[in-house]
C-alpha cells in the first residue's frame, strides 16, 4: 500500500467506464477527508480539478454512505460564500492490535486516525499466536455493545514484530515472540469474524508518520521503530513504501553494528538490535517493566539533571547512539533520504541528545547525502503504530469508498 497515495492531492481521472472514474474520484475526495482530517469543498475541488457540482455530488455520495459528514465553515477572511467543511466520520472506526513481548495493545481507531480507546493487557510471559487471538477476542466482546450501537467497525489492523508475508498475512518469523509461520491474520480473523490485515509494526509505523506525523509531505524518508522486540523500519521512496518481494523489508534491526557482538535471535551476531536496546536503558534506569512515557520521563530527567548527567546513564546513552548511528550510514547512503525519524524507545534515545545523533550520522555518511538528511522524532507518540494498523483496515475503504455497503451488508 503506498504510504503516501491518499496523503498527496489527487487528480482527477477520466476515461471511457465512467464507474470506475466514480470510484476514483470517490476514493480521491475520501482521502484528502482522511489525511487532512478537515478539508473544504473548494479545496478539493482545486486539489482534484473536477468541477464544483461533480465535487459536490461526491461528498454527497460520501454522506450517504455514511463515511463522511459535512460543517457549516467557520469564519473566513475570503470574499465570497465560505465553502463547506468535510470531515470523516468517528463512528467508522477500525480495531488495531500490537502484540508483544510483555503484553497486548488493542486500540479503536476513527476513519481520521484519531485513537479513541486504547486498551493494555500486560503478559506475565511471551505470549503465543493463540494468547493472542483469545485477548483480543475477550477485549472486543468486553466493548460489543458499544461497538454495535455507537459505531461501525470496517475490519482490523494488526502490527506485528516480525516479518509479515503481505499477501496473506503470516508471521513468518517473529524471533522475540519465538513465532514462525503464524496465520495470524487468520486465525484472528475466524474468531472476530472481521476481515484482518497484518504488516511488519514499523512498516506500518511510516504509514502513520508520512500520513499523519512527520513524514507528511516528505517523498523519501525512513522510519525507525524501537520496541520490547527489538528494531524495524520502514523505507519510503517517491512516496511509496518500499516492500520487497513479500513484504519484508526495513528489517534495520538485522544490520552489522558490532563484528564482536552478542549473539541475535537471528543467529548471527552484533546486530543493531541486540546492541541497541529498550531492556538495557530501562535497567540503566532502574526500571522495570514500563512504558515508553515512564522511560522518557527517567532517561530525559538523568540527562539533563541541574548537576550534571548521571555518567552510567550518559555512557549508555552515546554507546547506543554510535551503533545507531552506523546502521545508518548505509541507510544514507543508498537511499539518500529526506528525513530519518525516530519512533517508540528510539525517539527517546534521540530526544537524550539530538544535535550529537545528527552529527554521528552525518559525520559516518558521505558527503552529498549527509548534507541532504535531516532527523525528527516520530510526532504521534504512543499512538503510531495504532494508528498505522488501522490503516491496514482502512485501505479496501480508501481505495473504494463504496465496498463499505459490501462489507456491511456481509458482517451485518
Amino acid at each position: 500500500m503506498s504510504v503516501s497515495d491518499s496523503a498527496v492531492a489527487p487528480t482527477a481521472r477520466t476515461g471511457s467506464n465512467l464507474d470506475n472514474v466514480r470510484r476514483s474520484n470517490l476514493a480521491a475526495v475520501l482521502g484528502m477527508a482522511h489525511t487532512q482530517r478537515r478539508v473544504s469543498r473548494a479545496e478539493i475541488t482545486r486539489a482534484t480539478g473536477l468541477n464544483r457540482s461533480t465535487v459536490g455530488g461526491l461528498v454527497a455520495e460520501l454522506v450517504e454512505l455514511g463515511l463522511v459528514e459535512e460543517q457549516e465553515p467557520g469564519s473566513t477572511h475570503h470574499a465570497g460564500r465560505p465553502s463547506p467543511i468535510i470531515v470523516p466520520r468517528e463512528d467508522v472506526v477500525a480495531i488495531a492490535v500490537n502484540p508483544e513481548v510483555d503484553a497486548v495493545t488493542i486500540g479503536l481507531v476513527s476513519l481520521s486516525g484519531k485513537v479513541l480507546k486504547r486498551i493494555r493487557y500486560d503478559t506475565a510471559r511471551v505470549p503465543t499466536p493463540e494468547e493472542v487471538v483469545n485477548i483480543v477476542a475477550a477485549v472486543v466482546a468486553g466493548m460489543a455493545g458499544e461497538l454495535q450501537s455507537s459505531f461501525r467497525t470496517v475490519g482490523v489492523g494488526l502490527a506485528v514484530p516480525g516479518l509479515v508475508r503481505e499477501q496473506d498475512g503470516v508471521v513468518v518469523l517473529a524471533p522475540h515472540l519465538a513465532w514462525h509461520n503464524v496465520p495470524l491474520a487468520g486465525m484472528l480473523g475466524t474468531a472476530l469474524g472481521l476481515p484482518v490485515a497484518a504488516a511488519n509494526d514499523a512498516s506500518t509505523g511510516l504509514m502513520a508518520e508520512s500520513l499523519f506525523g512527520a513524514g507528511r509531505g516528505v517523498r523519501d524518508h525512513v522510519y525507525l521503530n524501537g520496541g520490547a522486540s527489538g528494531i524495524g523500519g520502514g523505507i519510503a521512496v517517491e512516496g511509496k513504501l518500499l516492500k520487497g518481494a513479500s513484504g519484508f523489508a526495513g528489517e534495520f534491526g538485522h544490520t552489522l553494528v558490532n563484528s564482536a557482538g552478542k549473539p541475535c535471535h537471528c543467529g548471527a551476531h552484533g546486530c543493531l538490535e541486540t546492541e541497541v536496546r529498550q531492556e538495557q536503558l530501562l535497567a540503566t534506569l532502574g526500571l522495570g517493566k514500563s512504558g515508553l512515557e515512564e522511560l522518557e520521563s527517567a532517561l530525559l530527567a538523568q540527562v539533563s539533571r541541574p548537576g550534571g548527567p548521571d555518567v552510567e546513564v550518559l555512557e549508555v546513552v552515546h554507546r547506543q547512539m554510535e551503533f545507531l548511528a552506523d546502521a545508518l550510514r548505509g541507510t544514507v547512503n543508498i537511499f539518500n533520504p529526506e528525513l530519518i525519524i525516530f519512533g517508540g524507545f528510539l525517539g527517546t534515545l534521540y530526544s537524550a541528545d539530538p544535535q550529537r545523533m545528527a552529527r554521528l550520522v552525518k559525520s559516518r555518511a558521505l558527503a552529498g547525502p549527509s548534507e541532504d538528511v535531516r532527523f525528527a522524532r516520530a510526532e504521534l507518540g504512543a499512538d503510531l503504530l495504532l494508528v498505522g494498523a488501522a490503516q491496514l483496515a482502512f485501505a479496501p475503504f480508501l481505495a473504494d469508498p463504496a465496498s463499505i455497503l459490501a462489507t456491511a451488508g456481509a458482517s451485518a
